[in-house]
């Protein structure tokens, strides 16, 4: 029963994203006001399995809500995908007395709670963590608009450049099976073609684009490449493509990788994170369990674990088509 929950563990799972810190800030500081006990574990379901917890109040979530990564670390646990693993997993937040915990994470965090709720009946609330937004059930994950605006920063300076040296550059952006960076970030920075893996234009189109960009009198290009984009077998392949069939391009290429994930979260996140830390906490309080919080049309929603990892969101068509327009 939500009467019996006195002592919520929070902790940090998967890849890292910016707006986590302000997550775990959210989850501590509500129990604290709700005057219930809060723990953090340390490197997720590791952590867990291994009984790194450390109590944590108001006041050892100072000054974290700036800050990107996450203060709790994270790790995989393959250990944590057995029974076994699980089970140890079980004796140890029973033995240091927690009641329900909070997961900050994706798709296989939420996975590895489902799991570990149907064997234990364990109360988890999922809160989804990743510049992917790729979850169902909200339009918005916390770290997405944060790797956005830095991906459009990024872009900005890679620009000058280009214009400088006459140059096309294929910059690279995160997203294995989504495209939802490279076409929010391609649309701001105003790219000349977005490659996504939704999408697969196939390399006759990119270079009939490419061909009408020269021929309008563009000097330099900019293409957004999603790192799961079908194209081609990687950016790198792209670029020789290009230098084969229209030599009269100076082609670079530019891979942000890791620093997307880093850096301090916008004030969207901030917000975003603090809003569902409270809905997390007080959804555990109200007895409900195995579900997501999400934000849909500005509102906090629940979505059911099991729904929310079935597939990824779908990407958005009228942007797309945003997309198409603006790259004429």
């Amino acid at each position: 029963m939500a009467s019996e929950i006195k002592k919520i563990a929070v902790f940090t799972s998967g890849g890292d994203s910016p707006g986590m810190n302000a997550a775990i800030r959210s989850v501590v500081r509500t129990c604290a006001y709700l005057e219930k006990e809060c723990v953090g574990i340390y490197r997720g379901y590791q952590g867990m399995i291994e009984g790194d917890f450390k109590p944590m109040d108001a006041r050892s979530v100072n000054n974290i809500i700036n800050k990107g990564g996450t203060i709790l670390k994270s790790a995989r646990c393959e250990e944590f995908r057995t029974p076994e693993g699980r089970k140890k997993a079980h004796d140890q937040l029973v033995k240091e007395g927690i009641d329900a915990f909070v997961v900050i994470g994706g798709n296989g965090s939420f996975t590895g709670a489902l799991k570990f709720n149907a064997e234990y009946g364990f109360p988890v609330i999922g809160i989804p963590g990743t510049i992917d937004n790729d979850i169902l059930g909200s339009s918005y994950t916390i770290g997405f608009d944060t790797a956005i605006n830095t991906v459009v920063e990024v872009i900005d300076k890679i620009r000058d450049t280009a214009s400088s040296h006459n140059r096309l550059f294929f910059v690279e952006v995160m997203g294995r099976d989504v495209g939802h960076i490279a076409l929010n970030a391609g649309v701001g920075a105003g790219a000349e073609e977005i490659l996504i893996p939704e999408q697969n234009l196939g390399l006759e189109r990119l270079l009939e684009s490419l061909k009408r960009s020269k021929a309008s009198g563009k000097s330099s290009s900019i293409v957004i490449v999603a790192e799961g984009d079908k194209i081609g077998k990687n950016v790198f392949q792209l670029k020789e493509y290009v230098e084969e069939h229209l030599p009269i391009y100076d082609v670079r290429v530019s891979v942000l990788g890791h620093m997307q994930r880093g850096g301090s979260p916008t004030c969207f996140d901030r917000v975003l994170a603090s809003r569902m830390g409270v809905k997390a906490v007080e959804s555990l309080l109200e007895g409900k369990s195995n579900l997501m919080v999400g934000i849909r049309d500005t509102k906090m929603v629940l979505t059911p674990l099991a729904e929310a990892i079935k597939a990824h969101t779908e990407i958005d068509e009228e942007l797309i088509r945003v997309s198409d327009i603006m790259t004429t």
